[in-house]
């Protein structure tokens, strides 16, 4: 018989049920938050992993599309790969829990959430993030949890947890926090804006509901958990860290470590391993000779990342040389490359990323097929790329992983508050950040060199945005800590966090927090989030806008032109027209549809949004003008620019629109008696005409005759009575012309 728990988050009832499924799993707990359900295990392997040096941990976050009434798109009727919001996900769980097990465990340990259900009201995530922990603890696998989780938005200035679909499409802001009982874990933002202390105070808001959600979980696991199984001791014995520091000796290794050029420090600590192996594994013959060489090489790490926290925290000295507080140096470029878009190059010390915008129509927007139904499709898209080259690694390409679509999805963030909306610029947007070199930072870096590109290629951005990282180092015996700015690769690898913030000159637009420790103090956290803002302006002041200040007034002479036009969706069928007719017609009367030839393309959308596409803006300007007439309603003494399309004896047919036609009577062809209408127009010939008449069928009746010169006011003659059945003519296809 299973078990029930619950308790009420942020308003709505959350009910956990243990022992109803997965019984066969280390941790098995359905998640039951308003109508959204979620089952999530937690499963360790029996025996460690050979030959590794790290925890091979896996959490996965599976969503089903039946979870929202849905089956998957395209050929293969079922879920593929992972979307992009579920590895953001799948990386929301592993990050606060992956610092809370044992330093040397082996085992393998997959973390499996899979969404069942999802009402739209409830987020999903939260609650397969509280869920692994769930699962987590009462498990026998060695886990120093739990943690808990959950959003804050920013609705009508009042801070909101767990905020529901309504409140979510109008907050400022969408905050998750993930924290332990005692300290913050995990920080993920994105906000239009938000005031440093604003954001701050959110923080403390989920820590403290937080902490509650843990005691929940401790009930949970106290009556449902397992005892923790025993693990395989996988540290290096302190006898080779022993012999290893003594043959070093701290004098060689800070000498190695500190440089400011990361290929120096290399090679230094090469030689380092050299001489290691080289003088001391003869000495130590009595110990396992197959693990030796990973033991040598776990001693040299420790001792490395020993000698450079305690120099920071002692003396205050950084590898390359620089005070707690001192930027890299500086560096924005902008049309790096001529014929694309928008183009920048961003270089902060050896980090180096080139960023490049491209700008498409409305048709290019990138469809989405996932859980939340308020998302179906997204206008700006932000891709990074972190090729192996950037390290002075060999590793072939397999596509982006995890890291850098989290990279790419931080920076989308940041950018998204400024961009203007969809009327203002009818543009999908595409910017790609190219790491050509990496020494820390990297994603801070694409969020510079993004803004810069967009403002590069014309895109009427609010404000510019800049990004910078936070590094932390901590004593183990006391409460000191150092907090440095701009941290690079070694002070990343070796530091206790990476706390990204990007945002403008106002305020924050996006947040990423790591940490590799357990937690945050308030304090921590608060010093962290003033330091991002000096140095923010500071990039912004000293680099950003020395390269670029606001957009350029235009877009790239190489990019499309766009014009959008408004109509009733209830009328657009009369543009597109039956089989497309219409549509085609104008494409083809206003250049075709080569866009590099001067061609123009067209995208309706179901709201009565109209994209006119091209390069010609005269080609743009005549098909808009052709939309507009489509729709326009007849007005009587206006003057129409007509086109020829058929001769009948009594007059002419003239057409102002594709499919609105109207007729000329030859009476109205010309100042004089005409014998025959051939005799003054012919098919194809362009024809000013006057509307003179709407008649009680809505017919249209023309004059050109009263748009000549000084004949503007003259009347028609009276109308004569419509021919008899028999007499009407016919028009080309045999029917008889209505007329």
């Amino acid at each position: 018989m299973f078990r029930t728990y619950e308790m009420n988050l942020a308003g709505s009832p959350f009910r956990v049920e243990i022992g109803r499924v997965a019984e066969q799993a280390g941790g098995a707990a359905i998640i039951h938050y308003g109508d959204t359900v979620v089952l999530a295990t937690a499963t360790a392997s029996e025996k460690p992993r050979a030959g590794i040096d790290f925890f091979p941990l896996s959490c996965d976050y599976e969503e089903r599309l039946y979870a929202v009434g849905k089956i998957p798109g395209g050929f293969i009727k079922r879920e593929g790969r992972p979307t992009e919001k579920a590895v953001l996900a799948s990386r929301l769980i592993d990050r606060p829990i992956r610092p809370l097990f044992p330093d040397d465990l082996r085992n393998d340990v997959a973390v499996v959430a899979t969404v069942w259900a999802c009402d739209q009201q409830h987020a999903p995530e939260i609650a397969a993030m509280i869920g692994a922990n769930i699962a987590l603890c009462i498990s026998d696998i060695p886990f120093n949890g739990p943690t808990a989780a959950v959003n804050v938005g920013l609705v009508d200035g009042e801070l909101v947890i767990n905020p529901n679909r309504e409140q979510r499409e109008v907050s400022k802001m969408l905050l998750t926090v993930s924290s332990t009982r005692e300290k913050v874990m995990m920080i993920e933002a994105g906000g239009d804006e938000i005031p440093e202390d604003i954001m701050f105070n959110a923080i403390c808001m989920a820590h403290d509901e937080n902490v509650r959600i843990c005691e929940f979980i401790d009930k949970i696991a106290a009556a449902e958990g397992k005892p923790k199984r025993e693990f395989p001791d996988s540290s290096t014995p302190t006898e080779i860290i022993a012999a290893v520091r003594d043959f070093v000796g701290s004098a060689r290794m800070e000498k190695a470590v500190f440089f400011d050029q990361k290929q120096l420090r290399e090679e230094a600590l090469a030689a380092i391993k050299a001489d290691v192996f080289e003088e001391l594994v003869p000495k130590l013959e009595d110990f396992d000779q197959s693990k030796l060489e990973d033991w040598l090489n776990d001693a040299i790490y420790q001792l490395e990342k020993k000698t450079v926290r305690k120099m920071i925290l002692e003396e205050g000295k950084r590898p390359d040389g620089r005070a707690v507080d001192q930027l890299r140096s500086l560096t924005s470029q902008v049309d790096i490359l001529k014929r694309v878009h928008g183009s920048a190059l961003f270089s902060r010390g050896q980090t180096q990323v080139m960023t490049v915008t491209t700008l498409a129509s409305m048709s290019e927007v990138q469809r989405l097929d996932g859980l939340d139904l308020a998302e179906e499709q997204k206008r700006y898209m932000h891709h990074y790329n972190f090729p192996s080259f950037s390290v002075g690694e060999t590793r072939p390409s397999r596509g982006p992983g995890r890291r850098e679509i989290g990279h790419g999805a931080l920076a989308e963030k940041a950018l998204l508050p400024v961009l203007p909306c969809v009327e203002d610029f009818p543009y999908a947007i595409r910017t790609v950040s190219e790491v050509v070199s990496s020494n820390g930072s990297t994603s801070q870096a694409a969020v510079c060199g993004s803004s810069l590109s967009l403002m590069a290629a014309g895109v009427p951005i609010r404000k510019a945005v800049a990004g910078i990282s936070v590094g932390l180092v901590t004593c183990d015996k006391t409460d000191n800590y150092v907090l440095l700015d701009d941290i690079q690769g070694i002070e990343d690898f070796f530091g206790d966090m990476d706390f990204k913030v990007a945002g403008t000159d106002v305020g924050i637009t996006a947040i990423q927090l790591d940490m590799k420790i357990p937690g945050l103090t308030p304090e921590i956290i608060k010093a962290s989030l003033d330091h991002c803002r000096k140095t923010r302006l500071q990039i912004l002041e000293d680099s950003m806008n020395v390269a670029i200040s606001e957009p350029r007034p235009e877009i790239s002479e190489y990019a499309p032109k766009i014009v959008m036009v408004q109509i009733d969706p209830d009328r657009m069928g009369e543009v597109i027209g039956p089989r497309g007719k219409v549509i085609h017609r104008i494409i083809d009367e206003c250049g075709g549809d080569k866009l590099d030839q001067g061609g123009i393309t067209i995208d309706t959308m179901d709201d009565g949004k109209i994209y006119v596409v091209g390069k010609n803006m005269d080609n743009i300007r005549a098909a808009v003008a052709m939309i507009n007439l489509i729709l326009e309603e007849p007005e009587l003494n206006k003057v129409y620019n007509s086109k020829v399309v058929r001769l009948m004896s009594f007059g002419a047919f003239v057409e102002i629109a594709p499919e609105k036609e109207g007729m000329v009577h030859i009476s109205q062809l010309a100042e004089g008696r005409v014998n025959k209408v051939e005799d003054v127009v012919k098919i194809g010939d362009s024809l000013p005409v006057r509307l003179i008449e709407i008649d009680d069928q809505g017919r249209l009746n023309f004059s050109h005759r009263a748009t000549l010169p000084g004949l503007e006011d003259s009347k028609p003659p009276p109308k004569k009575p419509a021919p008899g059945r028999g007499d009407r003519p016919r028009s080309p296809g045999g029917r008889p012309d209505r007329r």
